[in-house]
């Protein structure tokens, strides 16, 4: 009987600190916050999702991007969503954002349409990333974790609030730990967020400066903490890169398709594609989640659900702070 006071006391505290760090946008969110104005909003986005998904695999992983790049920039509102007018060149067009994949703003739009269909003008865009990215993890194989719902969709979105805001492949060590922790991640949910390069590819110019003339070295010179077979198939695969810039290699080589913790297998064999992978291995802080999550997926996939539910309630507006928009590519007021 002690044990099970001692246990009920000490999930108490945690949930009472939590509750202590929740920003008082987020406390507002609700898993039951559609439940009376579009009951059946999750099953719509996830009937649409899965048809996309099937149409076009790679728009899992391209959600996964996309919902990261909107979170971290102002916040998981819907920003990046936006497309440029005549007033304002919109975040989706900033430099770190030009390469993100249309299936996955496609996914969004779709399910957004279903939705005004059923209840217009009732779920924001924000919410309908949120279920999307979280349905389509699923579907690729990865864990089932709880969205609240409630956000609004932003008033701004601007090119120009995108730089400096998120990790590029070949930031240190030092800077990626200070651009998460400025978000309010720890070292260990930076590593359990960066497993969701266990699906998707990148292009061959995010690194191309660990297969070509390393170091100032000859053109053939590849970074050493590559593996050797693995850095000369990179060097084949990406050889008309400068002419080409649409060719890319899987972020994870093994299994491409699938969400699990080969990233961090691979991360020890020297598999690691981009060179901000690679440093998870190399660095003190980082190396011993990357071991612990190579070797234990249920451990993964349970600190990534964490992790993803802290992530979608970062910098979320509500009330008067946002609005619902119409269509998610642009504000209710056009000339906003």
């Amino acid at each position: 009987m002690q044990k099970l006071v001692k246990m009920v006391s000490h999930l108490l505290v945690v949930w009472l600190v939590a509750l202590c760090f929740a920003s008082p946008a987020a406390a507002k969110l609700s898993t039951t916050y559609y439940q009376k104005t579009c009951p059946n909003v999750e099953q719509i986005v996830s009937d649409v999702v899965t048809s996309k998904q099937i149409t076009t695999p790679t728009t899992g992983a391209g959600a996964l991007r996309l919902f990261f790049h909107d979170c971290f920039v102002g916040g998981c509102d819907a920003s990046l969503l936006v497309s440029t007018n005549a007033f304002n060149r919109a975040e989706r067009d900033a430099d770190d954002n030009i390469s993100l994949p249309g299936d996955a703003f496609d996914a969004v739009v779709r399910a957004k349409t279903a939705l005004e269909l059923q209840c217009p003008g009732v779920v924001s865009c924000a919410d309908v990333l949120a279920l999307a990215t979280r349905d389509l993890v699923l579907m690729l194989g990865g864990p089932h974790y709880a969205v609240r719902l409630g956000r609004k969709d932003a008033f701004a979105s601007t090119a120009a609030s995108v730089a400096g805001h998120l990790p590029s492949p070949n930031m240190t060590m030092d800077q990626l730990i200070s651009l998460f922790e400025k978000n309010k991640f720890t070292v260990q949910e930076m590593v359990v967020l960066s497993g969701a390069h266990t699906v998707g590819f990148s292009h061959c110019s995010e690194f191309a400066s660990r297969i070509y003339g390393f170091n100032g070295a000859d053109r053939d010179a590849h970074d050493p903490a590559l593996n050797p077979r693995f850095a000369q198939a990179l060097q084949k695969a990406c050889a008309n890169y400068v002419e080409d810039p649409t060719i890319a290699a899987f972020n994870d080589v093994m299994t491409p398709g699938k969400f699990d913790n080969m990233y961090y297998q691979n991360l020890l064999r020297g598999l690691g594609l981009l060179a901000s992978d690679t440093a998870l291995t190399a660095d003190p802080r980082t190396k011993s989640f990357v071991q612990l999550y190579a070797a234990n997926q249920t451990a993964f996939f349970e600190d990534f659900s964490h992790a993803m539910e802290k992530l979608s309630v970062h910098g979320v507006k509500t009330g008067r702070k946002g609005e619902i928009r119409r269509r998610c590519d642009e504000f209710n007021n056009l000339s906003t």
